[in-house]
């Protein structure tokens, strides 16, 4: 633990830093409004900060930047969470209340706001099929031979696909069929289903039935990760300065699995920011990320976050990831 003087001087030394990019002076410092002791004080208290490791000096003469375990130390030990703007609250409350659609449309659309409302890359991962069952299920004929199967989750998914017949199959069947599936599916998740809960039901013994076709089907409708969708992608390039650095990042967000696994790494640690190293992925070793659940009904349902540098906002970014989240949460639970 610091004391309270060179808290209030890492503090400050942060947040001018994520302010302006450049290293900063004892001088400045020192006629901060939470500060009130001498220059010569302040860069003797500067120096102790770095050599605990708070702190670093870029080169000589240079003022000083925060390290890893100063941005840590600072998120850790804020006065208190920061309260959006005005602007900021109305627009996710329009956002909200004016939300509709699929699921999906509504994981995508909240992508963008959270990109627009903190000016980082985000990251929103829709609900993954594990813990979900199966809320309601319905075969629709698009062809004599085709038909579209609709099975809605208790997560608030909606899983679409299409399945062939090797036959005709009439609308009266399809609502025979849906009735009979549905009768062995709902309730149930994904992997607990099995050909063999159909056994017993009426229909073609050769597995060529509407019903068997489609369960079939439900057996690989599961997703180990549920969708990704990043918003503000395009903002990377001005969040960092370095190119080959703005390209890593992007190659990052491409790879789905990454960023979920990095995501619900940071939660199971407990965290709900990480900070360069911590995140776990070398090329993400200047970059934070910023992470909070939200649920449907009650059960987790997916994550959301923000990844900029470790020069990132993070009282805004926090309390952005959070206030979306738990609305988020509200919006899909009211269905």
């Amino acid at each position: 633990m610091l004391d309270e003087r060179k808290a209030n001087i890492l503090r400050t030394v942060v947040e001018e830093y994520i302010r302006t990019a450049q290293p900063v002076g004892s001088g400045h410092v020192a006629e901060a409004p939470n500060i009130s002791v001498s220059s010569a004080t302040v860069r003797n208290d500067m120096a102790a900060l770095e050599h605990d490791g708070y702190l670093v000096q870029p080169h000589t003469s240079a003022g000083r930047i925060p390290t890893e375990k100063g941005y840590r130390y600072f998120v850790d030990h804020a006065a208190a969470p920061a309260r959006l703007a005005n602007p900021d609250v109305t627009q996710i409350r329009r956002f909200f209340t004016q939300a509709h659609g699929e699921l999906e449309e509504m994981l995508a659309d909240t992508s963008r706001l959270l990109a627009d409302l903190t000016n980082y890359a985000s990251v929103v991962t829709g609900p993954v099929h594990e813990a979900a069952t199966v809320r309601s299920l319905q075969l629709v004929g698009l062809s004599p031979r085709i038909a579209l199967v609709v099975a809605v989750l208790s997560n608030g998914v909606v899983d679409k696909w299409t399945i062939e017949f090797d036959r005709d199959v009439t609308d009266a069947e399809l609502a025979d069929s849906t009735a009979v599936l549905a009768g062995v599916v709902v309730g149930r998740s994904y992997d607990q289903l099995d050909v063999s809960l159909l056994a017993a039901a009426p229909g073609d013994a050769s597995g060529s039935d509407p019903a068997r076709v489609a369960l079939a089907s439900l057996l690989h409708g599961g997703s180990e990760t549920g969708e990704v969708y990043v918003g503000g992608a395009s903002q990377v390039a001005a969040a960092f300065d370095a190119v080959t650095q703005v390209s890593e990042v992007l190659r990052v967000l491409e790879q789905q699995f990454v960023v979920v696994t990095l995501l619900r790494d940071v939660l199971d640690r407990g965290l709900n920011v990480a900070i360069g190293t911590e995140t776990g992925i070398e090329p993400l070793a200047e970059c934070a990320v910023v992470v909070a659940p939200y649920e449907v009904n009650g059960e987790p349902a997916g994550t959301i976050g923000v990844l900029g540098p470790t020069r990132m906002n993070y009282p805004q970014a926090i309390a952005t990831v959070a206030v979306v989240s738990r609305r988020l949460s509200q919006t899909l639970t009211s269905g």
